[in-house]
């Protein structure tokens, strides 16, 4: 497993056209891509069509198609991979949704912070949307919600990424995720703290 200064060093060089260093970068990446992926797809059907070898690899090439990403860190890659595996997530979920018809809206259940467990594409749809509209309201809060729950970064890396204190990160989340679920109609966390 890379450290987190060595992905740092690999992602400078692949931006100033060391093309050994993409090899490398991808090695260097592929298995976390692969676990932020697997958590995705775990929460999928079973008979869901899109695998996770097929996420992870449609995303990493979506990723170096950035032009002048200007990578700052290991931090910086893995919250622009968790908007690019959201985007491909949720374009997924619409195609599929256009291909059926009807669909009213269901209820979508959160558990443990924000884990949602998407039993059909409308879910997704849905939660994406609620995102949209949070991101108008609260942006730091929405990136929040989309670095920890798509990116699987913690509270630290968060933190990171955003420039902000880990502090200012757990009460975004506390608040998006209460926010998320007065959109979607859920009743409130139960606190036993």
């Amino acid at each position: 497993m890379n450290t987190p200064e060595e992905i740092t060093v690999l992602l400078h060089k692949f931006q100033s056209g060391d093309a050994s260093a993409q090899s490398r970068l991808v090695n260097a990446v592929q298995q976390e891509l692969r676990v932020i992926a697997a958590r995705h797809m775990r929460r999928e059907k079973q008979n869901h069509t899109l695998q996770t070898t097929a996420l992870v690899n449609e995303a990493y090439l979506k990723l170096v198609q950035i032009k002048n990403a200007n990578w700052k860190d290991r931090a910086h890659f893995f919250a622009v991979a968790a908007q690019v595996m959201r985007r491909i997530l949720v374009d997924h979920a619409r195609r599929r949704i256009a291909g059926k018809r009807g669909g009213g809206h269901e209820m979508l259940p959160l558990e443990e912070g924000l884990v949602f467990s998407p039993q059909r594409s409308q879910e997704l749809v849905r939660l994406d949307e609620a995102l949209q509209k949070l991101e108008t309201e609260d942006e730091r809060a929405a990136r929040i919600i989309e670095l920890r729950f798509f990116g699987g970064l913690s509270i630290e890396e968060s933190a990171e990424a955003l420039q902000c204190s880990p502090r200012t990160v757990k009460r975004e989340w506390t608040f998006a995720r209460a926010w998320l679920r007065e959109e979607l109609g859920l009743p409130p966390e139960t606190s036993t703290a």
